[in-house]
């Protein structure tokens, strides 16, 4: 059975381009436009990995990483284009997994 990943993303075309790549590799994925959607999928369906954003609208990605901590050790990997390193140290102290700041290489983020 394939991993499923959550894609959590407000802007279609990075959703679209990180599905597409992932798909290629053999994984299913599921997708949210915001942080709300995002806690309801993971809720339902306990993904293997989490691809966040954390810019959303409804409740950052953030708070959604909080959220999900309170309840499960899923791995999160922040996607963002915030690229201060105080930005990179909050998201991972507060429960991510690793960070990568946007522009991205669809191949490294499979990888």
């Amino acid at each position: 059975m394939a991993a499923r990943i959550l894609i959590v993303d407000d802007d279609p075309n990075i959703r679209e381009v990180i599905g597409f790549a992932l798909e290629n590799a053999g994984y299913s994925i599921s997708t949210a436009d915001n942080g709300l959607a995002a806690l309801e999928i993971v809720k339902a369906s306990n993904p293997d990995l989490i691809v966040l954003d954390i810019g959303l609208p409804e409740m950052d990605g953030l708070d959604v990483c909080r959220k999900v901590r309170r309840s499960s050790e899923v791995p999160i990997l922040f996607l963002t284009a915030r690229d201060d390193e105080i930005d990179r140290i909050i998201g991972l102290e507060i429960g991510g997994d690793d960070y990568v700041t946007k522009p991205f290489s669809p191949r490294e983020l499979v990888a």
